[in-house]
């Protein structure tokens, strides 16, 4: 397995939690009352994740993803509906210009070339428009029992460095990046907590779904993980995950 790549790790996908409402019903607040309302696009969409959620919100567009496993399983879990699926890329959507007045990733922009993918975000949105990178990390400082499960990764890993969960982004790095080359202003940054009850299954599989920690471990050391995850968790039916979705909004300067 490489690094970006989920082609296996489609089937676990639809166990991951959505991002919290709290946030996305104030972005769409923000962003709609700025530039009004109309369709948006969730780029890197895997599963549909975050295109479920925003369908949740009212909201309709298009859902761009690169990989063909994830878009199948997207078409069999979220066919049809008020979004259209297509293959592309963050840095080349094959959307068309101004088509749309808010694009998002979640938990993708680390993926992206930054530097291409701001440039063709300032092409899709329309003149005013908004893109947010959101992640959804988990919020181990608050439980005692993710705090085990973490340390158990990292005892078989120690040298783990994760590609970006959201959790150690900062504002000023996202500045960074979402300014280059002067296409988008004024950032606005939106965190919440919320949390998933997941049954053990579902649990297991959402640790399923990850690339980094598995290309680090290797397989045999990722199974290690896993059985040891298992055996924290033996002695719950249902686990609830604390989670802080995190999310950084930034305003094209089209005019």
């Amino acid at each position: 397995m490489k690094h970006g790549d989920f082609t296996e790790l489609a089937k676990f996908y639809g166990n991951r939690p959505g991002y919290s409402k709290v946030v996305l019903e104030c972005l769409k607040n923000h962003v709609f009352n700025m530039v009004g309302e109309g369709k948006v696009a969730d780029i890197g969409a895997g599963t549909g994740k975050l295109t479920e959620n925003l369908v949740e919100i009212g909201l309709c567009g298009f859902a761009v993803e690169p990989n063909a496993a994830m878009r199948a399983e997207a078409a069999q879990n979220y066919g049809g509906g008020v979004f259209s699926w297509s293959e592309g890329y963050a840095e080349t959507t094959g959307l068309e210009d101004n088509c749309v007045k808010w694009a998002l990733m979640g938990s993708s922009f680390h993926w992206a070339d930054s530097k291409l993918a701001v440039k063709e975000f300032y092409r899709i949105l329309v003149p005013g428009g908004f893109f947010t990178a959101i992640w959804n990390p988990r919020d181990i400082e608050s439980s005692e029992l993710h705090q085990r499960i973490e340390e158990a990764v990292y005892a078989e890993v120690p040298t783990m460095k994760r590609v970006s969960s959201g959790k150690s982004v900062s504002t000023e790095e996202m500045k960074e990046k979402l300014f280059d080359g002067g296409y988008f202003k004024d950032i606005l940054f939106v965190e919440a907590p919320h949390v998933e009850v997941m049954s053990k299954e579902r649990y297991m599989n959402t640790w399923r779904s990850v690339n980094d920690i598995q290309v680090q471990a290797g397989e045999e050391g990722f199974q290690r993980i896993l059985r040891k995850i298992e055996t924290i968790i033996t002695e719950f039916d249902e686990i609830e995950v604390p989670y802080r979705s995190r999310s950084w909004t930034v305003q094209s300067c089209k005019r």
